[in-house]
């Protein structure tokens, strides 16, 4: 018997409510002191398609779905013929009883449990007006097959919806809950229980939702955002959020407005930030180029997903690296930051307003489908592990003998920020080339300045960085290894998984997980990578981005790559192999 270690997977047509029903089970699981990780797959519809959710439940920390699944639940007969190769041996399937494609022959697997239920029917009989009830049921259901506490659920279920929603699901469930009890013995090989005494209160969040908190905590009083997968679930935090903490959300007509608009906002003195995806990001391209010259501080989320052009809609890559660094004309500063998991979604955020605006600068968060929509337990974030620092501003009224200069040229490369209104300073930029008070200039000595003063930002802010100590990079695992693993962003919790399957065979590798892309930490890199018997890079994207960052930066290449571009991320295990084979 397996106890606390369960893969569970739901699948049916889009509007079903998978999701939903996915991250409720796993929830009421992290209630009862388990750790919990869901991520889900859907299709680029509206309405139909196949979509499912896999939540992992254990009893150590865990970073990433597993390999395979050892319970579907299966709202139509596509899903088992999609998944049943996923499943477990000895593993399960909840169905439909009265679904007439499927029966044994249909399954095609005689190692596997069937747990049949009246699912149609008891909809038809009892919730004739309210048929998303079967989700309700079904886990019900599951909670009696593996054994698990059916009142921590039903408590979920009670502050999740309104007392008259909640009782309906809490009635539903136990409908399933008492249906498997009566008609399955207790002898599924795959159990969950609760812990006697809860050690430490976790939270189930998603990426976008951590993005949106670190935002909020950070000061962020604008956001503007045109819903855009993977991005949206980041524009529905904010607004609902909007009343709650006094700041305002728009969803504009287009990238391009919601880009001007966050300019504009910054440039008014509040911070501000919007989110999207590569093509969205490219019509952004040219506001970006203006926030460089008018040295405005913004943050932009960037959502990558495979391309080019639209390409998968709904799902996930890293393709977008080498884009976001050298996006916009001309040349100016940003920052490019990659989270690699739910706590630096969070604490990364808070950071990026802070250079942002102490450096006078766009940042960027790059992330990914599979980061932003995916769900993980954690400790409750520290909401004072990050200062807020909003660097060189005038506030009050401008006291100065000279005339107030926007640009001014100064010794820390920053000038000082009056906003629009403030007394004794008349506030001036342009989109042009501009003196140090903000009017246009064609001067090429003046010219030359400027670009100068705006590139050695990254100067100062590099060294920033290496005198406090942030972490640009991680360092994971023993230092004498076989192989140093180098990746960036989500691919991390797969990379964790993946050092664990390797630890039991006694296969030592560390892995180098580089946060702060640009500018690059190409001396604590070099550090690493001197030490490295082997190296891999590992990537979701054709060409390995990041080992062409690498070769620019430190002069060396990786020894081997492992790359992965079919919009799906990597599954630990398939990974391991992967670097078994070059190890």
């Amino acid at each position: 018997m397996k106890v606390n270690e369960f893969s569970l997977m739901i699948g049916g047509e889009a509007g079903e409510g998978i999701t939903r029903a996915g991250f409720l089970f796993a929830k009421a699981c992290m209630r009862g002191g388990l750790h919990v990780f869901g991520t889900n797959d859907y299709q680029s519809l509206i309405r139909g398609g196949h979509n499912f959710y896999v939540a992992r439940i254990s009893a150590e920390e865990v970073y990433s779905q597993a390999d395979f699944v050892d319970l579907l639940i299966a709202f139509n007969a596509e899903t088992i013929q999609l998944h049943r190769t996923e499943l477990a041996s000895g593993g399960g399937i909840v169905y439909d009883k009265d679904d007439s494609a499927v029966n044994d022959e249909f399954i095609g697997r005689k190692d596997l449990k069937l747990f049949p239920i009246p699912l149609r029917k008891t909809v038809i009989e009892q919730f004739r007006e309210q048929p998303l009830l079967k989700n309700a049921i079904v886990l019900g259901a599951t909670i009696a097959i593996v054994g698990y506490d059916l009142g921590l659920f039903e408590k979920v279920l009670k502050d999740t919806f309104k007392a008259e929603v909640a009782e309906s699901n809490i009635k539903a469930s136990r409908i399933g809950y008492d249906y498997a009890k009566n008609n399955f013995a207790d002898d599924f090989e795959y159990r969950l229980k609760k812990k006697d005494s809860v050690d430490k209160q976790r939270i189930f969040v998603e990426g976008n939702e951590a993005i949106g908190l670190g935002a909020l905590r950070a000061g962020c009083k604008f956001y503007a955002g045109y819903p855009m997968t993977p991005t949206t679930g980041l524009l529905h935090f904010m607004a609902a959020n909007e009343r709650k903490y006094d700041i305002i959300v728009i969803p504009p007509e287009g990238e391009i407005a919601a880009a001007n608009m966050i300019a504009g906002a910054a440039f008014a003195g509040v911070r501000a930030m919007t989110a999207t995806s590569g093509g969205g990001f490219c019509l952004m391209s040219e506001a970006l180029g203006m926030m460089g010259m008018t040295e405005l501080p913004v943050v932009i989320v960037m959502g990558q997903r495979p391309g080019p052009s639209t390409g998968l809609p709904t799902y996930s890559a890293q393709g977008d690296l080498r884009f976001v660094i050298h996006a916009g004309q001309g040349e100016f500063p940003r920052v490019v930051i990659a989270p690699g998991d739910i706590e630096e979604c969070f604490y990364e955020t808070m950071r990026a307003f802070n250079w942002a605006e102490k450096y006078q600068m766009p940042v960027i968060l790059l992330t990914d489908k599979y980061l932003v929509e995916s769900q993980r337990s954690v400790e409750p974030f520290d909401i004072n592990r990050v200062k807020i620092e909003r660097g060189a501003i005038i506030t009050g009224q401008y006291t100065e003998q000279e005339e107030y200069k926007r640009h001014k040229i100064t010794e820390t490369e920053v000038s000082p920020r009056a906003f629009p209104l403030t007394k004794g300073a008349i506030v001036r930029t342009s989109a042009d080339e501009k003196d140090e008070y903000g009017y246009t200039t064609e001067d090429p000595e003046l010219t030359t300045k400027n670009a100068d003063k705006r590139m050695r930002k990254l100067v100062c802010l590099t060294k920033e960085l290496e005198e406090r100590g942030i972490e640009t990079v991680k360092f994971y695992g023993p230092e004498d290894a076989q192989a140093t693993i180098i990746s960036w962003g989500s691919t991390k919790g797969p990379l964790l998984e993946a050092m664990k399957l390797l630890s039991r065979e006694n296969i030592a590798v560390n892995y180098l997980q580089i946060i702060y892309l640009h500018p690059f930490p190409a001396r604590k890199v070099a550090k690493i990578l001197g030490t490295a018997k082997k190296t891999i890079a590992i990537e979701h994207n054709v060409t390995s981005q990041l080992s062409s960052l690498i070769r620019d930066n430190n002069l060396r290449d990786v020894d081997h790559k492992i790359l992965k571009y079919d919009g799906r991320p990597f599954n630990p295990g398939a990974l391991t192999q992967k670097i078994k084979e070059v190890l």
